[in-house]
């Protein structure tokens, strides 16, 4: 898997799709707090796997916490991170199988690299891609040539 760059400056604006998912939906879109570690963490293994769950309790270990989710009343129903494995990294990232196709990782993704362009970063680096085409059309992402040995590329693993 590769990594992409993705400009900071200009992103779409989400508040209508916000806007129509809280209304339509009753979606809401939040910055993680400490208090929730253990639900989302927890969430994130069932969903995601072990891997992803350490990364995200890097991102709780931030303040403030570089962790974004999507909820309807007390249930997950997405994430996205930044700066939980690298430096100006956006990811990991997931929504639940059954509530894709809603816009649902289109806004976790924009309110995280809005997150990274707050802190001062113009470009940021979406790491170890699975779907390129939809990082390119939901922020005009690029592949970055050359990247297929990546930071994950000595990943220790469970034999």
């Amino acid at each position: 898997m590769k990594d992409m760059l993705v400009r900071l400056i200009n992103l779409p604006d989400i508040s209508e799709l916000a806007k129509r998912l809280l209304e339509k939906e009753k979606i809401i879109f939040r910055r993680a707090i400490a208090p929730e570690k253990h639900l989302v963490t927890e969430w994130i293994l069932d969903q995601f796997g072990e891997y992803w769950k350490s990364e995200v309790e890097v991102a709780f270990s931030r303040q403030p916490v570089s962790c974004w989710i999507a909820q309807r009343e007390n249930e997950i129903l997405g994430f996205a991170c930044y700066e939980s494995t690298a430096r100006n990294f956006f990811g990991p990232t997931g929504t639940l199988e059954s509530e894709r196709g809603k816009g649902i990782g289109k806004i976790l993704l924009i309110k995280s690299l809005e997150s990274l362009r707050e802190m001062g970063y113009v470009y940021g680096i979406i790491g170890g891609v699975g779907p390129a085409e939809f990082y390119e059309k939901a922020v005009g992402a690029k592949i970055i040539e050359g990247s297929e040995i990546s930071i994950y590329q000595n990943l220790l693993r469970k034999s």
